[in-house]
């Protein structure tokens, strides 16, 4: 399985402030662009694969809002996370 929950713990204790810390803003995107950068390589070998297909984009729709609500209400939590995925505005 390519997301475990130790993988899970890291990612939250790294983004996040604790490895318990599932529900801030920056933990999800983290994980959501974990997840999209693990999906985006599957599509490139099986490129018929719509469910996939599918799912990557509910996932980049997601991460959008997410990152939408931090741009609105916390301009510079929204900076950092960009910086620190090196996700495009």
């Amino acid at each position: 399985m390519y997301l475990s929950s130790e993988k899970k713990k890291e990612i939250f204790t790294q983004y996040g402030k604790s490895e318990t810390d599932t529900g801030s803003s920056e933990s999800q995107v983290a994980l959501y662009t974990f997840r999209i950068n693990h999906l985006n390589e599957h599509l490139k070998k099986n490129r018929k694969d719509f469910g996939t297909q599918r799912a990557l984009l509910k996932l980049v729709g997601k991460r959008k809002s997410l990152l939408r609500y931090l741009h609105d209400n916390e301009i510079e939590r929204y900076r950092a996370i960009i910086k620190e995925l090196g996700l495009r505005k």
